[in-house]
Formats: structure tokens, C-alpha cells, sequence
């Protein structure tokens, strides 16, 4: 039976780029504390040393040891005073492509980070991870957390079941997870609460190609331009690219940009009519509407030329936004900025944009979900449809992303449903989000739904009585690390 108080649980979510982390679990599940980057640094003149040349990103194993890796704010640092280093992403595959970096990330996380020590540990930890990898990585991941972390208890949740599980409500146990990543989005069918592996793909696009998109796009806009690059200094072609890359890194976190459905025009996603003051309350956003309500009675008093002004912006739907000491104004073209996960050939000639994976899976995202649930069997394909969930980082500021690919789906859709014909056939697709409920995750968008999903498989897991969900130090010691393949909510 467990005897892990929820105040000692670890969770650990590790996604190709990023890693996120956080101790304890509470009646309001709680954000994560810890956040970095998914990669190591490794000073050029060890990597000589030791044999390694150039980023790993492959199988390729090396004889570094775990201490000579910088990771975490050391790693910035270094980077920052320009630091003569070999930066890898152990992760960036969706697999593990080095163990010792694996576990140099996985070390600064527990012992840097959130101040665990070795000798004294107590915690159980619930590991988030890609899906797909193989049972040999998962008894390897097993040994490094037992007997190197001293780890109290240890389990593996595939990260789209995490996602999921953040987003479902009721007996909701089908659907498909679109996660898009930096460089890579990840598609990945479920049914009945698991995951159809032959349908797993991913598209060699994310966040980083929309943000060189968009930056694309702002060469166009002439105010930008002239603020950016004024005729009298001039910056250099990389250092302009830089810049315009910030911009459009600024313009995306600060929830300027809505996803358009398909052939429309940007509207504005914001509610209107009835304020609902129960729901306000609740929210906490009672001295936002406050305020608001005070602006509308100021700008009411306002001179004709600035009501003028402001009738002429929110017609062509014209934004201002406070960038490195200027004011810019930004247009429509800002909104364009998901285009390319829906239409790739975009990004052709796109300065910045590097192809990367294999080119028969640079297809449009509503290609590869469509094919992706397509190689479900035809019965299951309805009860998919009814889970779409879009999460990664991409969505924290962005809303409508769901309901933009949604629209796009259309043709693996019913259009004429007939039912005494097609019983079967999928007739509408519905769009999931994380619940209001989760008090702590309102209005953080979807990226955060792995963390929020491992952790409420890490309240259910660690506090099972038969203690079946997890691999406790005494089956680690009876069995090693193949216990792993049998008592882990992955793998059952």
C-alpha cells in the first residue's frame, strides 16, 4: 500500500524541448516551478577530449561524464559570454539520443532546482514522456532514476496521455492529440484510453517556422520597417532578421494574434452583451471589468479626432505595441502568423526556415490528422473525432487554434449525414480545452496541459492502495528494471 504524502511527489514533464517540473500535489493543482530549455552545453575543449565533435542530436554515445555538462541558467550564462560550447537536445527526436545528458537534465532538475537531496529522498516521481519509445529506453530511464537519483517510487506517462487526461471530462477516453512543438508537431490518436500507435505521426513544423513567418511578413509593413531599419542607420541583414524575429516572438506572447479559421477574416474573439457577474467573480476579474468599464467612459469623453482615430484602427483592425522603447503598429498580417502548419509550402524561401525531418511528412497539419485517425478502424473513427485537443507552448497565447484546424478537417467529415446509411461515419469533430476548474491553469492557455495531466495521474497513481501503478524501491530491488514494463499507467 502507499505511504507517499502528496507533498513529496515529483512531477517531471519532459517534452522534446522543453522540461518542466514542480514538487507536491494540492487540493488546487498547482503550476509548474521549474521551466528550462531540453538541452546540455559541453565546453568544445572536453568535447575534443572525449570524442565528441559537433551537437548530438543522434545514437551517438560519447565519455563525457554527467558533471562536465552545463545545463540550466549555468548553461545561459555560458552561452551569453560567448563561450566556445556544443549545445545538445537529448530529447529533440522524441527519444533519448545520450543518457548522460538525459541525466545531467534530469540531476539539475531534481538536486539544482527543487533542492532534493540523494541521501535523504523521499519522493516518488511520475516521469511525462514522448510516446513511442521503446521498452529497452524505458527500463534504461527506470535504472537511471533508482539507482542514480535514489528515487522512492517511479512511473512513465506517455505525454499525449497526459495532454489528454488535462483536457477530457466524464467517460471522454477517445480522441487525438495535436502538440506543436518548437521545430515539430506531434499527432497522436487515442482510443478508450489508448494510444493507437500505429497512428502516431508528426509534421517537421512548429512555433519556431511561425515565428520566422511572421517576421517574413512584417518586412512588408512599411511603418515597421521604417522604425526598424530608418534610412539613416541602417543595421545589418542578420541583425534586421534578429530584430524582426524578436518582434514577432513579442507580438505572439503578447496575445496580439488570433488563429483564422479558413478563408476568414480576423474577427474579434473577444465576448460581448450580457456580463455574466457569477462567472466574473469566480474568475477574479472583477477589478479587470472594473477598469474596463472606467476606459469605455473616459474614451466616451474623448475629442471626435480620437474617436475618429479609434473607429479607423479597430476597422482595419490596427494594434499599437511598445517594443524596445518604440511604438509600433502592427496590422493584419499579424494574424497570419499559424498559416504555415496548415499550408507549408509558405515557408518556402522564408529567410531562417531550415527543412529538418524526412519531406514525406511536411504535409499540412489537417492532412496528417486526417490520416492519422484514418488508420483507426472505421468504428472508432467517430468517438476520435470527439476529442480534438491542439496544446504546446504555441497555444498559452494564442486562441481559436483548435477551432481553426477543426475547420479545416471538413473533408473527413460527413457533410450530409445519413444515418440509416452511414451509422458509423463521423458527423461533426468537437474541440477540447483545459477545464476552467483548474483554477491555477485559468487563462494559461493549453501548453501547460502535460504537467497538469501528469499530475493528476500522479495523485490517482501514488495514492493507489494495490500500489500497481507505480514501481516502489522494493519491486525495483526484487524485479530491476524491467518491473517497469508492467507497473508504470504507460504501460499497462
Amino acid at each position: 500500500m502507499s505511504n507517499f504524502r502528496d507533498s513529496t511527489v515529483v512531477i517531471i514533464e519532459t517534452g522534446r524541448t522543453h522540461i518542466r517540473a514542480g514538487q507536491g500535489l494540492h487540493d488546487l493543482l498547482r503550476l509548474p516551478t521549474v521551466e528550462l530549455p531540453a538541452r546540455v552545453g559541453l565546453r568544445r575543449n572536453l568535447a575534443a577530449s572525449t570524442g565528441e565533435n559537433g551537437a548530438s542530436t543522434s545514437n551517438a554515445t560519447s565519455s563525457a561524464k554527467v558533471t562536465d555538462y552545463l545545463v540550466g541558467t549555468q548553461l545561459d550564462e555560458a552561452l551569453a559570454a560567448g563561450q566556445d560550447l556544443i549545445v545538445s537536445w537529448p530529447f529533440a527526436e522524441g527519444d533519448v539520443s545520450d543518457y548522460t545528458q538525459a541525466e545531467a537534465l534530469w540531476k539539475h532538475v531534481l538536486f539544482h532546482e527543487l533542492k532534493l537531496r540523494r541521501a535523504q529522498m523521499e519522493s516518488p516521481i511520475m516521469l511525462s514522456f514522448p510516446a513511442g519509445i521503446s521498452r529497452n529506453v524505458s527500463e534504461r530511464i527506470c535504472q537511471i532514476f533508482f539507482e542514480r537519483f535514489n528515487a522512492a517510487g517511479f512511473a512513465i506517462l506517455e505525454r499525449p496521455m497526459s495532454q489528454f487526461y488535462a483536457a477530457i471530462s466524464g467517460m471522454q477516453l477517445s480522441g487525438v492529440v495535436v502538440d506543436v512543438d518548437e521545430e515539430y508537431t506531434d499527432v497522436t490518436p487515442i482510443y478508450d484510453g489508448f494510444i493507437l500507435h500505429p497512428g502516431r505521426t508528426h509534421v517537421p513544423i512548429g512555433l519556431r517556422d511561425c515565428l520566422a513567418y511572421l517576421a517574413h511578413l512584417l518586412r512588408s509593413n512599411t511603418s515597421v520597417m521604417a522604425a526598424l531599419s530608418p534610412a539613416d542607420n541602417s543595421p545589418s541583414p542578420e541583425a534586421l532578421q534578429e530584430t524582426l524575429l524578436e518582434l514577432a516572438k513579442h507580438t505572439w506572447q503578447s496575445g496580439l494574434i488570433k488563429a483564422l479559421a479558413e478563408g476568414e477574416a480576423a474577427r474579434d474573439l473577444e465576448d460581448e452583451g450580457v456580463t455574466d457577474i457569477a462567472a466574473i467573480v469566480v474568475a477574479g476579474k472583477e477589478r479587470a471589468v472594473i477598469e474596463s468599464g472606467m476606459k469605455r467612459r473616459q474614451n466616451a469623453k474623448a475629442q471626435p479626432a480620437e474617436q475618429a482615430r479609434a473607429k479607423e484602427m479597430e476597422a482595419l483592425d490596427l494594434v499599437t505595441t511598445s517594443f524596445r522603447g518604440m511604438e509600433l503598429t502592427l496590422g493584419k498580417e499579424r494574424h497570419r502568423f499559424c498559416e504555415p502548419l496548415f499550408d507549408p509550402s509558405l515557408l518556402d524561401g522564408v529567410p531562417g526556415v531550415q527543412p529538418r525531418g524526412d519531406p514525406d511528412l511536411r504535409n499540412p497539419l489537417q492532412v496528417a490528422v486526417g490520416e492519422a485517425v484514418a488508420k483507426a478502424d472505421v468504428d472508432q473513427r467517430a468517438y476520435i473525432w470527439q476529442g480534438l485537443f491542439v496544446t504546446g507552448e504555441i497555444t498559452n497565447h494564442i486562441k481559436g487554434l483548435g477551432a481553426a484546424l477543426s475547420g479545416r478537417l471538413a473533408p473527413y467529415i460527413l457533410s450530409a449525414p445519413d444515418v440509416q446509411s452511414n451509422e458509423v461515419q463521423p458527423r461533426h469533430i468537437k474541440t477540447l480545452r483545459v477545464p476552467d476548474y483548474f483554477a491555477e491553469y485559468r487563462d494559461k492557455g493549453d501548453g501547460l496541459a502535460a504537467f497538469l495531466g501528469t499530475s493528476i495521474i500522479a495523485k490517482l497513481a501514488f495514492n493507489d492502495s494495490a500500489g500497481k501503478n507505480y514501481v516502489s524501491k522494493a519491486d525495483y530491488a526484487n524485479k530491476g528494471p524491467r518491473t517497469i514494463l508492467g507497473m508504470s499507467p504507460t504501460l499497462l
